[in-house]
């Protein structure tokens, strides 16, 4: 898949309901090596023969700049697909091997950059086994052991009692003026869980840079495209008797594709387009569970993915400005997003990778290292950062279950420490990764919008963090997988927030709690 936080993964199909997923972490995906250099000329029949290639051109946003820029556009062999003239950014294809650079000298042109490094005929496949099926007694089984009051799957909910989430429901399950956002790679609108809170009005397919609402757009491409359905039931499954409950029952919930229906990436155009639609559809919260693919580190210092940084984030600053908090997860590589050096060897992933080593403070992961936006790291049934999360001092804002197989429920019959939601087809499954973790924390910024329905991006973000629970660095070294050897180290922040867990894990019954 793209690289969605939870990504690659097996998914585990349940006819009765419950589908297990082997997942290590979804992320929407990375790119090769960066390189500054000019390319080198070519003949007149390779430039026919070149695939074509989609691009981002940012530009000043005014109707004049914009308008001369398509023209130059053209003139450079280029093809507008759409252009959102509020924020200066114009997707375009191009088959000319020297667009980027030609366009990048037109008059007006702040950044431009190609957003993929395959072309846009490319195929493949992210898919990474056969799914396991589970038994229709094992099913059974699991809804026989639902107390009085509870979903019928609910007894292997340990994420929703570890944040209050139950006890939060009784006092209040969320309001239904209040839509989160699941940008992903498509929701199954008609899942029993998901259908009496879906928001069909403001969902959509923007995959490819432009919005289509046509009936059922928003639905994923394949039933393995999985992810985003999974992270929709995490936050507004409905408590109807039917199946698990999400963190905010009682709030609605939208799907804004954006994962390509062949390979699953999510693409930078396809994301500008997801934060834009949101925003003019007054979507509340986004959830992003994934990485902008096809680089996990975008450098600054590289042309093509200083635009795509560029475009990205004039996308989600636009959400803000019209009143949408994104949330993001962190990443499931364990990498310390505070440190140095990263090596990043999965960049980039829609074509041959190629090893680097960046400093993610010139590097971003987007959208979490963008302004604004909330970046939410993992824990397990444990309230200890996940094994796979990545953390980093000043970057953690707040910690949310996203499920640990090294941290395993005593009080749960299925004993599984992974994270069970909704999947396609009226089935369900387990999945870890911080993309299991950012829903969670988005349930709960949609719990806080509904009992401060004033309240703007900014001051949500201040509230999510004024009522986590603190959690403080491990006492000894980190060592969750008990093989001797320490797998991260958490830096204090100071004013209870540190490395792991910003300033804690995310309390829904504090949210509802005026």
């Amino acid at each position: 898949m793209a690289h969605l936080r939870s990504r690659r993964r097996t998914a585990l199909a349940l006819p009765l309901g419950i589908a297990l997923a082997a997942s290590v972490g979804f992320l929407p995906g990375a790119a090769s090596a960066a390189s500054n250099e000019s390319p080198a000329p070519v003949s007149a029949q390779a430039a026919k023969d070149a695939p074509a290639l989609a691009y981002v051109v940012n530009t000043r946003a005014d109707h004049k700049t914009i308008q001369y820029v398509k023209k130059a556009i053209a003139k450079n062999g280029g093809s507008v697909v759409v252009a959102y003239d509020k924020i200066g950014v114009i997707v375009a294809h191009s088959s000319n091997p020297d667009f980027g650079k030609q366009i990048r000298e037109v008059r007006g042109v702040q950044t431009a950059g190609a957003t993929r490094t395959a072309p846009l005929t490319a195929a493949g496949t992210t898919e990474d086994g056969a799914p396991t099926l589970l038994s229709k007694a094992d099913a059974k089984s699991l809804k026989a052991t639902a107390a009085s009051g509870d979903e019928p799957l609910e007894a292997d909910q340990w994420d929703l009692r570890a944040i209050g989430a139950d006890k939060a429901a009784k006092i209040n399950p969320g309001s239904r003026k209040v839509t989160v956002g699941v940008i992903d790679t498509g929701v199954d609108d008609t899942h029993p869980d998901l259908a009496p809170n879906f928001s069909a009005s403001q969902s959509a397919s923007c995959v490819g840079g432009k919005a289509d609402t046509s009936p059922g757009a928003w639905r994923p491409a394949k039933r393995e495209h999985y992810h985003g359905t999974h992270v929709a039931g995490e936050i507004a499954a409905a408590r109807n008797g039917v199946g698990v409950a999400g963190v905010a029952p009682g709030v609605k919930v939208s799907g804004i594709k954006v994962a390509d229906p062949v390979n699953e990436l999510f693409y930078p155009e396809s994301v500008v387009c997801a934060f834009v639609f949101a925003a003019d559809h007054g979507v509340e919260i986004t959830n992003n569970s994934y990485y902008v693919d096809p680089w996990m580190y975008n450098c600054k210092d590289d042309p093509d993915q200083r635009a795509i940084v560029d475009a990205v984030n004039r996308a989600q600053l636009y959400a803000q400005r019209k009143g949408t908090l994104s949330l993001a997860s962190a990443g499931n590589s364990n990498h310390d997003l505070d440190s140095d050096a990263i090596v990043d060897t999965s960049s980039p992933d829609d074509s041959t990778p190629v090893p680097r080593t960046v400093d993610p403070h010139e590097c971003l992961d987007i959208p979490t290292q963008l302004p604004g936006v909330v970046t939410v790291s993992a824990t397990g049934v444990k309230d200890l950062k996940s094994i796979y999360s990545s953390y980093g001092k000043g970057v953690i804002d707040v910690a949310a279950p996203g499920g640990d197989k090294f941290q395993i429920p005593a009080d749960t019959p299925s004993k599984n420490g992974r994270v069970l939601s909704t999947m396609p087809g009226g089935e369900y499954g387990w999945l870890q990764g911080t993309s299991m973790a950012s829903p969670h924390a988005a349930g709960v910024a949609a719990l806080i919008k509904s009992t401060h329905p004033k309240a703007g991006p900014a001051e949500l973000q201040r509230l999510l963090k004024k009522q986590a629970d603190k959690l403080s660095c491990p006492e000894g070294p980190y060592d969750p997988d008990g093989d001797g050897d320490v797998d991260a180290t958490c830096q204090d922040g100071g004013k209870n927030k540190n490395g792991f867990y910003g300033s804690g894990l995310v309390d829904a019954l504090d949210a509802v709690k005026k």
